[in-house]
This record gives structure tokens, C-alpha cells and sequence, in this order.
């Protein structure tokens, strides 16, 4: 019987050796990822900086490379799902008569000043703005989760109030 041993990637001990050896290729597999040089470079450094905040628990895997693959290519993701959200608010029809589009936009904003302070915070960091929750929630002092909920309440305030898909 012929037994077959599969080899196990192991980390080197150290961060700086293990980014040394993987930084330039994760740079290449997410420039062909994304197709912009520097999203490539911003995908790997955020990928690696994770790393490096989980380097105990990363450096034990059995595949640490596989990690920083994973967790660039979630990265992008997000990235080009927050990018579709955009878009589909940016394609909503507009209204032909511009008096009405004008009393849309008053209604908009009446609903928004409408809002609870800090429901109108997320709102502009997440929304408009285009931070994280987990970005805005460290600029708000807050967990990502509240922001996250507070997002939630608003945009359900704000459809009940003016309508629409999406709030």
C-alpha cells in the first residue's frame, strides 16, 4: 500500500518573514482580482494587517497563506457589493417634473432631520461618506454593531416616512 503524504504550509515564525515571502505575490493575485494596481496594494495591506492582529492564531494554521488569500479576497468583496448598493441608489428613477423631484428632496431632508442624532451620524459616515460600521463605530466610539442598528432604524424610519426601495 502506497501512502501519499501531503505536505502542510507551515508559517515562518516570524510576521516580517512571513510577509516578506507572500506580500508580492498577494499583491499580483489581487491586482488580477481587481484590476487596479493600487486596490491591489490597499487589498494586500489590509489583508496582511489582519494578519498581523491575529498572528498567534494565523501563525498556527496550517495554511497561513490561505488565510491572507481569504481574507483579501473578502475584502474586495465587500468592496464591490458597497460599490453595487451605490450604484442601485444612484439609478432610481427621477422624477420628470422638477417641482416634484424639489418636494422629494424636502421630504428627504425633513425625514432626515427627522431622525435621532445618532442615527443621522451612521447615516452620513456609512451612507454618504462610505466608511465601514466597524470604521464609523471608531470614529463614533461605538461597536459596529451598534452602527449597524442604528443604520437599520434609520433607513426604516426613512422608508416609512418618504417610501421607496431603499429608503
Amino acid at each position: 500500500m502506497l501512502v501519499q503524504t501531503v505536505p502542510v504550509t507551515r508559517a515562518p515564525a516570524s510576521f516580517d518573514g512571513f510577509f516578506g515571502e507572500h506580500h508580492a505575490r498577494l499583491v499580483r493575485a489581487c491586482l488580477v482580482l481587481s484590476g487596479d494596481p493600487g486596490e491591489a496594494e490597499d487589498l494586500a495591506q489590509e489583508a496582511m494587517a489582519r494578519a498581523l492582529e491575529r498572528w498567534d492564531r494565523v501563525s498556527a494554521m496550517a495554511d497561513p497563506e490561505g488565510y491572507v488569500y481569504r481574507t483579501a479576497l473578502n475584502l474586495h468583496r465587500n468592496a464591490v457589493r458597497r460599490l453595487a448598493r451605490a450604484a442601485r441608489r444612484r439609478i432610481a428613477p427621477l422624477p420628470t417634473d422638477e417641482a416634484e423631484a424639489a418636494d422629494q428632496r424636502l421630504d428627504l431632508l425633513r425625514a432626515i432631520r427627522g431622525l435621532p442624532r445618532t442615527q443621522r451620524e451612521a447615516l452620513a459616515l456609512v451612507e454618504w461618506l462610505g466608511y465601514t460600521a466597524e470604521e464609523a463605530g471608531a470614529m463614533l466610539g461605538i461597536d459596529a454593531a451598534s452602527v449597524r442598528g442604528r443604520l437599520h432604524r434609520a433607513r426604516r424610519t426613512l422608508r416609512e416616512r418618504v417610501g421607496g426601495a431603499d429608503g
